[in-house]
C-alpha cells in the first residue's frame, strides 16, 4: 500500500471542490503552470501556498500533508 502524497491530496482537494488549476492559482497568487508543477511534484509548495490552501478547503495543514 503506497502513501498519499501530499500533491496527490491537493489534486484530490481541487477535484472534490469541482476548481480548475487555473482558479486554484489565480486564489494563491500565481500561475496555472507554476501551480501545475506543484499537483506533478516538480516544485516543492511554499508554506505561505499551504497555508492558502488551508483556508481554502477548510482542512488542516496535517490533512494535506498526511500526518
Amino acid at each position: 500500500m503506497t502513501k498519499e502524497t501530499y500533491q496527490e491530496r491537493i489534486r484530490a482537494l481541487r477535484e472534490d471542490h469541482d476548481l480548475t488549476q487555473e482558479q486554484v492559482a489565480a486564489y494563491l497568487g500565481t500561475s496555472q503552470t507554476m501551480y501545475a508543477r506543484y499537483e506533478r511534484g516538480a516544485n516543492e509548495l511554499p508554506i505561505r501556498h499551504l497555508i492558502a490552501l488551508c483556508r481554502l478547503y477548510h482542512v488542516s495543514s496535517d490533512e494535506i500533508l498526511g500526518i
